[in-house]
């Protein structure tokens, strides 16, 4: 597989570059191109009362057994037109990326601002700013991904500015670690950004050039995160996009295999694997962290599909729908639903005294197909390439927030 001579997608540094150049060149032929080409995108790219005693399927989803309609299970329903709309508009929330800001590059149709999404069987209430600072006043709610869990941070951010107008305190130089704060109510919000949770690492060739083949090891946390986990209340932990190229699994001094390597006497590892894996080592990070907050509530986040049609990034692959799919036209059975199970499974299948649940977003934006940025992402150096990957402001992402409110008020 002949690797990639040309600059791709560029958004904070040419590592990031370097990384996409060499990696969109070995994915693996068997993988579904929508899942393959959120790869490419992904280089634009987490209160002390009543612990679980045991993780099982109604409180690792708490939602579905603590609604106030009853059991329900807020991550089934289906898209209902909202005359509404989102709380904000793409010109009253100054903190929208350019990137995300899909009126303000040009995106005509209006359609996809106007959907909500409807649990089966129950209500899920909008999401209110005032009531969630109020509940949160004095704590520290950190976004620990890639560049999409970003994108979910962006949305709640601008949720929470209609309320309150929050400060920029931090901001590194790659633009990838926030800190906003909320001085009224104490509050505050930011990011932490990571590729795979665990630490990784890419190979270099004799020149010191990235080869795009990592290698991670899921005995060791990654510190860039890990380390401030101790002065965080609530952390909402995600990542997928970059488990999708050459990839060496280490435990330590042992390698257990790789993802889409060919290299004699490696046993071959999924990336389905990988991630039951990372997530299984994750969490027994934070459930053995005995310097966290004991209220500490970790949040994770499932995967967010691509919905790339007709083509890859690179050949002309678009998402040009203006409206939601229904529930008969996704496919339950797709990688992203495997992805999803994967990143599940090892939360439900241990004991613990800390308090998880599970935003399970999966199938819900696999029926969103219309809310993505596409052509209008305002790249002036990438013309013709379209971002399937993110999702626009306002948009679609903002109803991860509604579920994330219900979910951690049902926590308390």
């Amino acid at each position: 597989m002949q690797t990639m001579s040309s600059s791709i997608f560029r958004e904070n540094s040419e590592k990031t570059e370097r990384w996409v150049v060499t990696s969109m060149g070995r994915l693996a032929p068997f993988l579904l191109s929508s899942l393959c080409i959120s790869l490419v995108f992904s280089s634009f790219f987490m209160y002390p009362q009543n612990p679980f005693k045991n993780i099982t399927d109604q409180n690792i989803f708490p939602a579905e057994s603590q609604h106030d309609d009853g059991d329900c299970d807020l991550f089934k329903g289906h898209w209902i037109p909202d005359k509404r709309g989102s709380l904000y508009t793409n010109s009253s929330c100054l903190t929208i990326p350019d990137s995300k800001n899909c009126l303000k590059q040009g995106r005509p149709d209006r359609d996809f601002l106007f959907w909500r999404w409807k649990p089966d069987g129950c209500k899920l209430p909008r999401f209110n700013p005032k009531l969630f600072l109020s509940m949160f006043r004095g704590k520290k709610m950190t976004f620990v991904g890639d560049s999409v869990a970003r994108n979910h941070m962006e949305s709640l951010l601008c949720l929470l500015s209609m309320e309150e107008t929050p400060r920029d305190v931090y901001k590194d130089a790659e633009d990838r670690n926030w800190i906003w704060y909320f001085p009224n109510h104490d509050f505050t919000l930011s990011t932490s950004w990571t590729k795979f949770l665990v630490t990784g690492h890419e190979r270099k060739d004799v020149n010191q050039t990235g080869t795009g083949t990592y290698d991670l090891d899921i005995g060791k946390i990654d510190d860039g995160w890990a380390r401030d986990l101790s002065n965080t209340d609530i952390a909402i932990v995600s990542t997928a996009h970059w488990f999708f190229r050459p990839i060496v699994i280490h435990r330590g001094d042992q390698t257990l295999g790789c993802i889409y390597c060919d290299l004699p006497n490696m046993t071959q590892i999924s990336p389905k694997e990988a991630l039951e894996l990372v997530y299984s080592a994750v969490f027994k990070h934070i459930d053995e962290c005995d310097n966290c907050k004991g209220g500490l509530v970790t949040v994770f986040r499932t995967f967010s599909p691509a919905h790339f049609e007709n083509g890859t990034w690179n050949t002309g692959g678009a998402c040009r729908r203006t409206s939601p799919f229904s529930e008969n036209q996704i496919d339950l059975k797709s990688n992203e639903m495997e992805i999803r199970t994967a990143q599940i499974e090892p939360i439900k299948h241990h004991k613990t005294s800390k308090k998880f649940a599970v935003l399970d977003v999966t199938r819900a934006m696999l029926m969103r197909p219309d809310g993505h940025p596409n052509a209008y992402w305002g790249n002036k150096w990438m013309k013709g390439y379209n971002d399937c990957v993110h999702w626009c402001l306002p948009g679609p992402i903002d109803a991860w927030n509604d579920l994330l409110m219900a979910i951690l008020r049902r926590l308390r």
